[in-house]
């Protein structure tokens, strides 16, 4: 009896230690579950997602600060600055071309060739003519000038003849002196009235800059006279 006894410990032992064995056994295998190829490449797919989706994310934002780098605090990209200064050295270049003529200078010739027009006159005569001066030199009857006044004219009077006065604005009053004095039986009222006419309805007309290559060739034959 007591040995059968002991014979049954011994196999409920042996038992137990089995059992033990198989738990252990089976917790191997699960952890060697979880590292399958299957769950591997489950993490190695993550793993790629997240860094495919940090590559997007740095590529935007390089090329945000590129878009920022090629605007200025201005607004205006490097291309459209390039094309302004360019414009502005054109415009620059063009005045250098009158830069070394006076103002008076360019103010002759441009008045003759928007009043008259006549580029191919020998010389471009100026005369300054004084306040209180007659407007028809050659009648004791004329009216005087309320103020200085600029006469320009060819070699000829048949060429053209303007008088004129400056406003320093751009703009000019014009007095419609003619180039020929007409006789008192050429008008029906004196020649007081005649050149009164003149004073009174003088026009203010603005001078176009004109084309400083033709300004240039006409400044060349000015002649002011005393």
């Amino acid at each position: 009896m007591k040995k059968t006894l002991v014979s049954i410990a011994v196999l409920f032992t042996t038992a137990l230690l089995l059992m033990g064995c198989s738990d252990d056994n089976q917790g191997e295998n699960s952890n060697k579950t979880d590292s399958s190829p299957g769950n591997l490449s489950a993490a190695q797919s993550e793993k790629d997602n997240d860094i495919k989706e940090n590559k997007q994310t740095d590529k935007k934002e390089d090329d945000s600060e590129s878009e920022e780098s090629d605007t200025d605090d201005s607004g205006k990209s490097p291309s459209q600055e390039d094309s302004e200064n360019t414009n502005g050295q054109s415009e620059s270049e063009e005045s250098e071309g009158l830069s070394e003529y006076s103002t008076e200078e360019i103010e002759y010739a441009r008045v003759w060739l928007q009043i008259v027009g006549n580029k191919d006159i020998g010389e471009l005569n100026v005369r300054h003519i004084s306040v209180s001066e007659q407007v028809n030199p050659y009648d004791d009857d004329s009216v005087n000038y309320p103020e200085d006044v600029i006469a320009l004219d060819g070699k000829s009077m048949a060429v053209g003849v303007v008088t004129y006065s400056g406003n320093e604005d751009g703009t000019i009053n014009l007095y419609n002196v003619p180039s020929h004095w007409p006789s008192y039986k050429q008008i029906d009222e004196s020649m007081e009235e005649y050149t009164g006419d003149i004073i009174e309805n003088t026009e203010e007309v603005y001078i176009d800059p004109g084309d400083d290559e033709e300004i240039i060739k006409l400044i060349e034959k000015i002649n002011v006279q005393s």
